[in-house]
């Protein structure tokens, strides 16, 4: 069948503008993120470059040698990725939860814990199981303990009424105690002088690299994360739930929803991703369990997190972008004389920035068909 061009049906749509509106309107609500997002980006590389200034340094040097560390090379964009895998996992334990309304900051005490209790779990089983195995178990181990960490602060928020932000950050602290009381003690081996760690894993027991690539499983096991995140909160009738809870408790209460249970199960599976994260840093990059799990990926993950606005599908682009900019401290401090932590002090402008950001949603009517007074 041919269609002609004076077709009545065609004529109207064109000359109807009204019909133009659910694309404009979808349109304007996922461009508003990305604007108010960028926006927040180049104000905090502003003032960030103004302290550079402050201090006698170039920002235009700073941010050449930020590129050339962290995507200048492929050595460097390896790297950065495989830097960007525990952030995926951190991200994701500030994104569920933030689903629900609940701001949960604590991430890194799951990580370190996850990471002993992988340690942990691999000593009596090297050598007497299979590899393969041996890192199912130490990542079951390790995802056990971060959710129940994790979870912990979603059960003090529910039931007791506990903020969730400081019991969660709280927690962080009283795990790496307890890591460093694990390592120093009946888990450290005695071959540790300098720096107390558990008994290492043997080189095929390491989780390994993606063939190709020098960078290590553990990036592709936080992309999977995080379509599987997005899969649950979009499509799944719980996220759905986790949603409507999040946006009113009162009213999903009235709607009969498990609250308690959605609060409790969500801020557990977000622990498990953290505590996997510790289990990939023991099996792909320490070897074992020591202070140098508290590397800070916990609280980097708040900002991709935040940058990401909390979506699991964002925050993949968003880690490897921190990836590189964690990747690149060294040569800024080789090359400018700066701190390594200078990095730190960029990350900590731009969640400042982005924190002020968040009270411009919904205010540009340009974003906001709610606020379009005019009828296409």
């Amino acid at each position: 069948m041919t269609v002609q061009a004076n077709d009545p049906a065609i004529s109207v749509a064109s000359d109807n503008p009204a019909s133009l509106r659910p694309l404009l309107e979808w349109t304007a609500r996922r461009a508003e993120p990305v604007v108010i997002g960028l926006a927040a980006i180049l104000i905090g590389i502003g003032l960030f470059s103004l302290f550079i200034l402050a201090i006698g340094k170039s920002p235009v040097t700073l941010f050449q040698l930020m590129y050339t560390g962290g995507f200048g090379s492929w050595f460097s964009v390896q790297n950065s990725l495989s830097r960007a895998a525990p952030l995926l996992l951190t991200a994701l334990c500030v994104a569920l939860p933030a689903r629900l309304g609940l701001v949960i900051i604590g991430g890194e005490g799951a990580v370190v814990l996850g990471g002993v209790a992988a340690a942990a779990m691999a000593m009596p089983l090297v050598g007497a199981a299979p590899v393969f195995p041996t890192l199912i178990l130490m990542a079951i181990a390790a995802m056990v303990v971060g959710g129940i960490w994790i979870g912990f602060a979603g059960f003090l928020r529910h039931y007791r009424g506990v903020n969730e932000t400081i019991s969660s950050l709280l927690l962080s602290y009283i795990a790496i105690a307890l890591m460093n009381q694990f390592v120093e003690g009946p888990l450290r081996d005695a071959a540790s002088l300098n720096k107390p760690s558990t008994k290492p894993l043997p080189a095929d027991y390491m989780l390994g690299n993606i063939p190709g690539m020098d960078v290590h499983w553990g990036l592709v096991i936080g992309i999977l994360a995080c379509i599987l995140s997005w899969v649950l909160i979009e499509v799944t009738s719980y996220g759905f739930a986790a949603r409507i809870a999040g946006g009113n408790v009162h009213a999903a209460q009235i709607q009969g929803l498990p609250v308690g249970r959605l609060i409790a199960g969500f801020t557990a599976i977000a622990g498990s991703f953290a505590g996997l994260a510790g289990m990939i840093e023991v099996a792909a990059v320490q070897g074992s369990a020591n202070a140098s799990l508290a590397a800070g990926y916990g609280y980097t993950g708040i900002l991709v997190a935040f940058l990401a606005r909390h979506n699991p599908l964002a925050i993949i682009p968003v880690a490897i972008l921190l990836g590189g900019i964690d990747a690149s401290g060294g040569l800024i401090q080789r090359r400018m004389g700066l701190p390594d932590a200078t990095v730190l002090v960029l990350q900590g402008t731009l969640f400042i920035v982005i924190l002020f950001c968040e009270t411009f949603y919904g205010r540009f009517k340009i974003f906001n068909p709610d606020l379009w007074k005019r009828s296409l």
